[in-house]
């Protein structure tokens, strides 16, 4: 019986580069596989992101990092006289009927080789209106209030960003801030420190009293305020070109500029949610009342590339269906190899935007390595095709492509259906110009052959 020996890989290999179906076929899977590369490039970009992240996290650290305050506060012990040693007291937090706060944000950049944080110093007024009558209201049955000890405190997150002492001023008094003990209950949500004044002379049962507290601290990337009166006004001013807020409470009115930002909160006692006073658990109850500005870097290299990554597997398959349309209508034979180069070209380009990006920024770099890339898969094609016709058409068409995935990066919530119309379109493009394809035909010339005479006819 005789024996049919195997054909020979490189054989297989061979006849399917021959024959124009199974060349699209092969040039597919050829684009499934260059996903898997994709994925190294990928940690490259998350490893540069997470350095950047370690970078800003250690400037922002030694600037007092993200600052959430709280404005003037009136803390008054009280004790237990019957009960437990160990259960004998606490502390009352009695809110200001009114809290009207203005702030001024002056913010530089610092850099650490390629990274870098925004960093800020926040001049703070707080303005507090106290009516103390018919307080307290809500003391735990058989508590008595040490109004000996009442005082008025105020808290930041980290007050290392502290860089000139705290001032309360009292009836033209002025008075300087010192640590406090803890105030609210433990809530890592709300880790605060609190500094404070003794409030003996003025804090007394149904007094009423104004207080401005003056601080200076400085942080990096975000500053937070806490609704801490009952009905709470709150401005703020900065220099800031792209501010972004957050918290559980909106600004009512903004204004943004190149130059700078305002904005402004009014939060009235019904919103805000926490009792006028109580123990101090009702501290805690602020954590959800937070009004935060962060300061945005627009343009974060390491997001954009890590974005325009998840891209790759289209943009590699529209880069080889542009190298078969112009194999098929040329008549010239393109090996799997050369598939291949093209989709590490591309690949080395997000390294490139990558690298460029951190030192330029996103846009210049996106630019430099987006015309050297297309530059390159032209003349591949140029080389390839043998052809200047085809060099300036793969010119024009990977131009559009690149182009293609900056507007992506850029659109940001349109750009699920951009990409999925270009994507559409780009199929289309690639149905018409292979439509006269002879595609059981065993070589690409003989299809090139069938649309000659298919035109001349």
């Amino acid at each position: 019986m005789h024996q049919v020996s195997p054909v020979p890989l490189s054989v297989m290999i061979r006849n399917i580069s021959r024959s124009i179906g199974l060349k699209l076929v092969l040039v597919s899977g050829l684009a499934l596989l260059m996903s898997i590369p994709a994925f190294f490039v990928s940690d490259v970009v998350d490893e540069r992101a997470k350095r950047a992240s370690d970078v800003r996290g250690e400037i922002s650290g030694r600037t007092g990092g993200q600052q959430t305050f709280l404005g003037p506060s009136l803390t008054i012990p009280f004790t237990f006289p019957l009960a437990p040693k160990e259960h004998s007291s606490g502390v009352y937090v009695v809110f200001p009927t009114k809290g009207d706060a203005t702030v001024k944000i002056h913010t530089e950049e610092r850099r650490r080789s390629l990274f870098k944080v925004p960093v800020y110093q926040a001049d703070l007024k707080f303005d507090a209106s106290f009516d103390l009558t018919n307080v307290p209201s809500a003391l735990p049955s058989g508590a008595e209030l040490d109004w000996s000890r009442a005082a008025i405190v105020v808290g930041a997150s980290d007050v290392r960003g502290a860089l000139v002492d705290g001032a309360l001023m009292v009836d033209g008094k002025k008075m300087t801030f010192v640590p406090a003990g803890n105030v609210g209950e433990d809530n890592p949500r709300l880790p605060l420190a609190y500094f404070g004044v003794r409030a003996t002379d003025w804090a007394k049962a149904n007094a009423t009293f104004d207080v401005t507290a003056n601080l200076r601290f400085s942080g990096a990337q975000r500053i937070a305020f806490l609704a801490y009166g009952k009905s709470t006004h709150i401005a703020v001013d900065g220099d800031w070109p792209s501010p972004g807020f957050d918290g559980g409470f909106l600004p009512v009115k903004r204004a943004i500029s190149p130059q700078g930002f305002s904005s402004e909160w009014s939060v009235p006692f019904i919103a805000r949610g926490v009792p006028a006073e109580g123990t101090n658990t009702v501290v805690s109850g602020l954590d959800r009342t937070g009004m935060g500005i962060s300061l945005i870097e627009v343009a974060d290299p390491y997001q954009s590339v890590n974005r325009s990554v998840k891209y790759a597997l289209l943009f590699v398959a529209l880069l080889f269906l542009s190298y078969f349309v112009f194999e098929a209508t040329s008549g010239k034979r393109v090996h799997p190899a050369q598939y291949i180069l093209v989709g590490v070209a591309h690949l080395i380009f997000y390294l490139l935007l990558l690298s460029l990006a951190e030192r330029f920024g996103f846009d210049c770099g996106f630019l430099v390595a987006a015309v050297a890339t297309v530059l390159l898969l032209s003349a591949n094609a140029k080389w390839i095709f043998a052809s200047r016709t085809q060099g300036l058409r793969a010119l024009f068409v990977f131009s559009l492509l690149y182009f293609f995935i900056y507007m992506l990066l850029r659109l940001e919530d349109n750009a699920l259906l951009v990409g999925a119309v270009a994507s559409f379109l780009a199929v289309t493009a690639v149905m018409y110009f292979t439509r006269n394809l002879d595609w059981y035909s065993a070589v690409i010339g003989s299809s090139k052959s069938t649309l000659s005479s298919e035109s001349d006819s």
